[in-house]
C-alpha cells in the first residue's frame, strides 16, 4: 500500500480536525521545513506515538524461533505428500525466523534442498547444501546431504565431483542398510556415466533458438540512459519533457534506466489482530522476490536481522545491507505501518547520503519559491548558465543524469496537495526520524558510521523528545519526496502467471511489483494515447516507441489511464492526483459536445429485443432503433453486469479446482445470457471467449480453444488496436494453442504476428520472444511430409 495503513489515516484525520484553525491555516501555508518544525512538536503526544506502536505490531518482522519451527513442521507435511513447490516456501519462510547463528537454519536450509532436488533445480540444491554445510549442519545427519550433493553433481554431469563426494561417503561415514543401498545406486550410475562421457554419441547439427537482431544503440551525450534521438525540452505549460531529434521507428528503444531507488511492494497479506498466534502460510511479493534487485526468487537469503527482508544471494543481501537496510532493518514494522511512499522517501535519501541530502536542502531554502513553481524552476542548482541550457536538475556540464540531484527537482506541487494529506505526510516521515533516533541510527543515517560497525541497533537509554537539527533535514527531504511520489512513482510491473501456472497454455497479466524513482523516466508528460510502451527487467526499466514518431514530435507516455480502456469522464477523474487536466488529443476529441468515446460505444447496453444500442444520459436508457420503443433501467442493466461478472468469477474458480466441464456449462449460460443486453463488441463478451478459450485448452480441445480465442482477438483489436501489447498477448495464447495443436503453418503465422508485436512493446530479447522462437524453431524442424498435411 502506497500510503499509511487506514488506521493511521483515520487518526491523523481527526488529530486535524481537532487543531486550532489559525494552527490549520499555519499547516496549510507552511514550507516543507516549517511543515517538519510543527509536526515534530505535534507528534510529541505519548497518545499517538502509543496508537503507532500498537500499529506496528500487527506487521510481524521480527525474528520468531517458534514461527520458524512451525514453518518448518508445515513444510515436511507438504514434502512428504509431494507437494514440492509448497514445502519449498514454507523452508524459506522457516529460514527467514531463525534466529542468526541458530543451527536449525542449517536444518532449514538442508530441507529445502530435498525439496529443490525433487523440482531439478540442481545448481540452487547445491547452493542450500554448501549453506547448510557452512551453518553447522549436525554431523549425524551429513550423510544424507553428502549423498543429495553427489546426485546433484551427477544430474549435472559434474562426474569427478560426485566421484569425490562418493569416496568421502564411502570411507569416512558409517551407514545404515537403506543409505548403503543408495550409496551403491549412485556409484553405478557414476559409473555409467563416466562410460558414456568416454564414448561420445556423434554429434547431430546444431539447433537451438533463433537470436534477434543485436540492437543498435547511441545513448544520448546530455541525457543519461537516453537515446540520441530524443532531446530535453522546456516550456511553461509542458515542463521539463522529451522530444524526438529525428524520426522514430516502432520498437526503437528510446530510454534504458536503472530506477534510482526501488522498494518492493509487500502485496496483498491480511496483517495480524493484537494477539492472534496463526502464522500465514501465504506468499506474497515480500516471499516471491529479491529486495533489492527484484529477480524472482527460487531460494532465498533471509536478512540476518529481521524476517521480512529477503534476498536472490548473500551479495544482494550484503549490499543492501550496505547501502540502506542496515539503517531500515529494525524499522520493518513501521515502514510496513507507514506506507511504501514513506519506505521509498526514507531509502532514497540513504542512498543518496546525508552530504548530497543537506546540501540540496540547503540549496531549496535558498530557492523555495522557484522549486514550488514551475515557471520559475528553471535555474539549474549549479546556476550552469548556457551549460545547463536553463533546465533544472541538469549538472554543471549541462547533462541531466540519473542522480540524486535531477530526483531532487522533480516538483513536489507542494502547494496542490490537499493540507490534510500533507499533514499525513508530515506525521509520518516525522515519525520515521524519531524512530530512527530512537533506535540509535542517527550515526548510520548520516553516514558517520560504517556498515561494518553497524550491528543490529540498539535503542538509545535516553531519547531526546527533539529531533537532531540534521534528522529534521531528513525529515524534509523525506516529506519532499513522499510527495514528489504522488506524481512523479513509476509502478514496476512484470508478466505474472495466472493460476497454477502448469497448463499448457499459460495466461499472464502485468502485476505492481515495486514502486520506483526514475528521474529520466520522469521526463515523459502523459497522453491517453501514447506513443511509447515501457516495460521492466529487474529495476531497469526499458521505453520504447509503440509508433513511429516524427522528429520534434513530443515523447509521450501513459500513466494509466488509457481512451482505450475508460471513458474520457474517468480518465479526467483519475489525472487529477496529477494536478494537471489531460488535453491530449484523444481527450480533446471526445470533449466535443455530441462526440462518444470508443469505451462508451462498445462497451454499451444493447436492447434486449433488437440488440440496437441503448442510450440516454439518464438513469433511463432507451433504444436507439426509432421502431423499437424499448426502455430500461441504468441500474438494471448495471446489476445484470455485475452478477455476471460474479457468475463469470465462479466459473473460473471451478476450473481452478479441475472441474472443467461445470466450468464450460456456467461460461456457456453466461455467454447467452451476456448476449441479450450487451453490445457485440463489449470487453466482457470478449473476456468471457477468453475463458472458454482457456477451459477448452485445460481438456486438450485444441480447435475448440482457438476457435473462441479468434473471437476474443477481433474484440481485443476493436478496442485497443491490432498493434497493442494487448492484442499481442491474446496472440501469444493463440500460438500456445495452436503449437499444442499441431495446427503447424497457422502457428506459424501466428508466432511471426504475435513476435513483430511483443518485439516492439517488450525488445528482441524478452523471456515471451523467446518462448515464441523455440516454438517456431521446434515446428521448423518437423518433416517435411508433416509441414505439407499441415
Amino acid at each position: 500500500m502506497a500510503l499509511p495503513v487506514a488506521e493511521w489515516q483515520a487518526r491523523t484525520a481527526r488529530l486535524w480536525a481537532a487543531l486550532d484553525p489559525a494552527l490549520r491555516e499555519r499547516l496549510a501555508a507552511a514550507s516543507l521545513r516549517d511543515a517538519v518544525r510543527l509536526g515534530c512538536d505535534l507528534l510529541r503526544e505519548e497518545e499517538e506515538e502509543a496508537a503507532l506502536v500498537s500499529l506496528c505490531r500487527r506487521a510481524r518482522t521480527d525474528k520468531e524461533p517458534q514461527a520458524a519451527s512451525w514453518y518448518r513442521e508445515q513444510g515436511n507435511r507438504e514434502f512428504k505428500r509431494g507437494q514440492y513447490q509448497a514445502a519449498l516456501r514454507l523452508y524459506s519462510k522457516a529460514a527467514s525466523h531463525e534466529l542468526p547463528g541458530s543451527p536449525e537454519v542449517s536444518v532449514c536450509f538442508a530441507n529445502r534442498s530435498a525439496a529443490l532436488l525433487h523440482l531439478r533445480h540442481f545448481e540452487v540444491c547445491l547452493e542450500d547444501i554448501a549453506r547448510a554445510e557452512s551453518r553447522g549442519y549436525p554431523d549425524r545427519l551429513l550423510p544424507k546431504l553428502l549423498l543429495r550433493k553427489a546426485e546433484c553433481l551427477l544430474c549435472l554431469g559434474r562426474l569427478q565431483e560426485a566421484q569425490d563426494v562418493l569416496g568421502v561417503l564411502e570411507s569416512k561415514t558409517a551407514l545404515d542398510g537403506v543409505m548403503t543401498t543408495h550409496l551403491t545406486r549412485l556409484k553405478k550410475l557414476s559409473q555409467l556415466k563416466a562410460e558414456k562421457e568416454r564414448c561420445p554419441e556423434p554429434a547431430g547439427e546444431a539447433g537451438g533458438s533463433v537470436q534477434g537482431e543485436p540492437e543498435i544503440w547511441e545513448e544520448n551525450s546530455r541525457i543519461s540512459g537516453a537515446s540520441s534521438s530524443l532531446r530535453l525540452s522546456f516550456d511553461a505549460e509542458r515542463g521539463r519533457h522529451l522530444v524526438a531529434s529525428q524520426d522514430i521507428v516502432p520498437g526503437q528503444s528510446l530510454v534504458k534506466e536503472e530506477a534510482f531507488v526501488s522498494v518492493l511492494c509487500p502485496g496483498e497479506s491480511v496483517p495480524l489482530q493484537d494477539g492472534d498466534t496463526a502464522w500465514d502460510t501465504r506468499a506474497t511479493n515480500a516471499d516471491l522476490y529479491c529486495h533489492r534487485c527484484l529477480r524472482q526468487l527460487l531460494a532465498s537469503v533471509p536478512c540476518q536481522g529481521c524476517s521480512y527482508a529477503k534476498y536472490c544471494s548473500q551479495d544482494c543481501a550484503d549490499v543492501a545491507w550496505q547501502q540502506y537496510h542496515g539503517t531500515e532493518c529494525s524499522l520493518g514494522a513501521l515502514l510496513l505501518t507507514l506506507g511504501v511512499f514513506c519506505h521509498v522517501a526514507l531509502r532514497t535519501v540513504l542512498l543518496a547520503g546525508f552530504a548530497e541530502v543537506s546540501r540540496l536542502v540547503a540549496w531549496s531554502h535558498r530557492g523555495d519559491k522557484d522549486l514550488q513553481n514551475p515557471k520559475a524552476g528553471c535555474k539549474a542548482l549549479s546556476d550552469a548558465g548556457a551549460g545547463g541550457r536553463g533546465i533544472s536538475g541538469c549538472g554543471s556540464n549541462g547533462r541531466y543524469q540519473s542522480s540524486y540531484q535531477a530526483l531532487f527537482h522533480l516538483l513536489p506541487h507542494a502547494e496542490q496537495h490537499s493540507p490534510e494529506h500533507k499533514f499525513l505526510c508530515t506525521l509520518s516521515v516525522v515519525a520515521v526520524c524519531k524512530q530512527l533516533q530512537t533506535a540509535g541510527l542517527e550515526a548510520a543515517v548520516l553516514n558517520q558510521e560504517s556498515p561494518q560497525q553497524r550491528s543490529i541497533p540498539k535503542t538509545c537509554e535516553k531519547p531526546s523528545a527533539e529531533l537532531s537539527p540534521e534528522l529534521k533535514t531528513v525529515a524534509e527531504a523525506m516529506l519532499r519526496h513522499v510527495l514528489q511520489l504522488q506524481c512523479n512513482a513509476q509502478a514496476i510491473t512484470v508478466m505474472q502467471e495466472l493460476g497454477p501456472g502448469d497448463g499448457a497454455v499459460v495466461d499472464k497479466k502485468p502485476v505492481r511489483l515495486a514502486t520506483a524513482f526514475f528521474p529520466v523516466l520522469s521526463l515523459l508528460n502523459h497522453s491517453c494515447c501514447p506513443n511509447t510502451s515501457v516495460s521492466f527487467s529487474g529495476t531497469a526499466a526499458t521505453v520504447r516507441a509503440s509508433q513511429p514518431i516524427s522528429s520534434g514530435q513530443e515523447v509521450l507516455h501513459c500513466y494509466g489511464p488509457h481512451w482505450c480502456r475508460m471513458r474520457v469522464a474517468e480518465r479526467q477523474q483519475l489525472l487529477r492526483q496529477y494536478f494537471f487536466e489531460c488535453r491530449c488529443r484523444a481527450c480533446l476529441e471526445e470533449l466535443e459536445p455530441g462526440v462518444k468515446g470508443v469505451v462508451s460505444i462498445r462497451n454499451s447496453f444493447c436492447c434486449p429485443k433488437c440488440q440496437a444500442q441503448m442510450q440516454g444520459e439518464e438513469d433511463t436508457l432507451c433504444c436507439s432503433n426509432g421502431a423499437c420503443a424499448t426502455s430500461a433501467s441504468r441500474d438494471h442493466l448495471s446489476g445484470r453486469l455485475q452478477d455476471l461478472q460474479q457468475r463469470t468469477k465462479k466459473a473460473l474458480d471451478l476450473l481452478g479446482v479441475g472441474k472443467a466441464d461445470q466450468a464450460i456449462k456456467m461460461l456457456l449460460k453466461c455467454q447467452m445470457d451476456a448476449g441479450t443486453f450487451l453490445s457485440p463488441e463489449h470487453l466482457l463478451m470478449g473476456e468471457l471467449e477468453d475463458h472458454l478459450a482457456q477451459v477448452y485448452a485445460t481438456l486438450g480441445k485444441w480447435q475448440e480453444a482457438a476457435r473462441h480465442l479468434k473471437k476474443s482477438i477481433e474484440i481485443v483489436e476493436m478496442h485497443h488496436g491490432p498493434l497493442s501489447v494487448e492484442t499481442g498477448h491474446e496472440l501469444f495464447k493463440l500460438a500456445q494453442i495452436l503449437f499444442n495443436g499441431f495446427a503447424v503453418s497457422e502457428a506459424l503465422s501466428t508466432i511471426q504476428r504475435a513476435e513483430g508485436i511483443l518485439s516492439v512493446h517488450f525488445g528482441p530479447q524478452s523471456a515471451q520472444i523467446q518462448e515464441l522462437q523455440e516454438m517456431k524453431a521446434c515446428l521448423s524442424e518437423l518433416p517435411r511430409n508433416i509441414l505439407q498435411r499441415t
